[in-house]
């Protein structure tokens, strides 16, 4: 089984389970293999895979227009005699559908993890007539994706496979004061927010929530942990918060290892996102134990319930964000009910393991029981 993905210096969600389920997956049934397109920015990735004894191919590309990059990967496939190629997110999709069916490769997954469906036509036409086409099957993360997919780019119901994330369990936190690290006050209320820098996060409606927060609050304050992937978004972040007289009150802290710490370090966990698949930071802070502020978009809901595991607001409404957190804030005991009964669904429902099992039935299931779990 090989797994082909673009950029695996992305830390996005999509490029976690990418690695995750190539690194989980069971060795006695399935010969896991990872691809990456363009060369990691640092060795992390390929280091974790090559840990698993993941075999790591980088082609080195800067772009899937390389005309180098399907002979090439058609000569990969081909060699290493693939029998699934499971490609994750939408330019991976397209590459690997033409590669893989120019090497003949049995089996074509092609793993989808959102994207918001507005403005962009060509994309549909592309998913709709030559990846849907081409793959032996689509995956989605959520059913809200699977309805955007049917209803919007009329993909037939059957060629398309609901797998929800899931996340390995979380270490336990160092010890480390993240509070302290940066300065922030003992006694304030912090927000926080695990993202990659996109504008999809709409990390600009939470600093608006904050600036509504204050005054209303004692000392609030906003941790944002996640990478800027190189695009300007911190700049852009960070001048916001100045315009509004919040430079010493929003903390852009990066890209981090010690997620645990952070979480341990922030009062009220947040997702602000335009739109979303199933987001894997929901799913860290529910098994934190965290009280959740999140907006009502694409798979969200179907991982916590409005009122019993997060509080859920409408999107682009720094108001209604504001007045969830505030409520949350005030409310101890209803901020702890909502953290423990977070944690539990995430045990029951949201681990890697249950996504793990759920993607390998699906290669048993495209090859003909092949791979079949072998009976106790």
């Amino acid at each position: 089984m090989l797994t082909l993905l673009h950029n695996p210096s992305v830390i996005g969600g999509a490029e976690h389970v990418a690695v995750d389920l190539a690194v989980a997956l069971d060795r006695e049934r399935f010969e896991s293999l990872f691809c990456a397109i363009k060369r990691p920015r640092t060795p992390t990735r390929e280091q974790e895979l090559r840990a698993a004894g993941v075999e790591f191919f980088p082609l080195g590309l800067e772009t899937i227009r390389d005309p180098r990059l399907i002979p090439t990967l058609v000569r990969l496939l081909r060699r290493e005699r693939v029998d699934i190629l499971h490609a994750h997110l939408w330019d991976a999709n397209l590459v690997g559908v033409i590669a893989g069916r120019l090497a003949g490769t049995p089996v074509i997954v092609a793993h989808e993890h959102t994207w918001s469906f507005e403005g962009q036509p060509l994309r549909v036409a592309t998913d709709r007539f030559l990846i849907s086409r081409g793959a032996s099957t689509m995956v989605c993360v959520s059913d809200e994706d699977r309805r955007k997919m049917v209803e919007i780019e009329h993909i037939p119901v059957g060629r398309i496979q609901v797998i929800p994330n899931g996340i390995p369990p979380l270490p336990e936190p160092s010890g480390a004061d993240v509070r302290a690290e940066f300065g922030i006050p003992v006694g304030a209320q912090v927000l926080g927010a695990v993202a990659v820098l996109r504008k999809q996060k709409r990390l600009d409606v939470l600093i608006e929530a904050l600036e509504l927060l204050v005054g209303r609050l004692s000392d609030p304050h906003l941790i944002i942990a996640g990478d800027d992937v190189g695009r300007g978004n911190r700049a852009r972040l960070e001048q916001k918060a100045a315009s509004l007289g919040l430079a010493a009150r929003v903390h852009m802290i990066g890209r981090r290892s010690d997620i645990a710490d952070v979480l341990a370090a922030i009062d009220v966990a947040c997702l602000s996102s335009d739109y979303e698949g199933m987001p894997l930071s929901v799913m860290e802070y529910m098994a934190a134990g965290k009280p959740i502020v999140a907006t009502r978009v694409g798979g969200v809901p179907e991982i916590v319930d409005d009122g019993v595991e997060a509080l859920l607001v409408p999107r682009r409404d720094p108001q209604a964000f504001a007045k969830a957190v505030e409520d949350l804030l005030l409310d101890p005991v209803l901020a702890a009910d909502l953290g423990r009964a977070a944690r539990a669904r995430q045990q029951r429902e949201r681990s890697l393991a249950s996504a793990v099992e759920r993607v390998e039935a699906l290669y048993d299931g495209l090859c003909g029981g092949r791979f079949a779990r072998p009976s106790a």
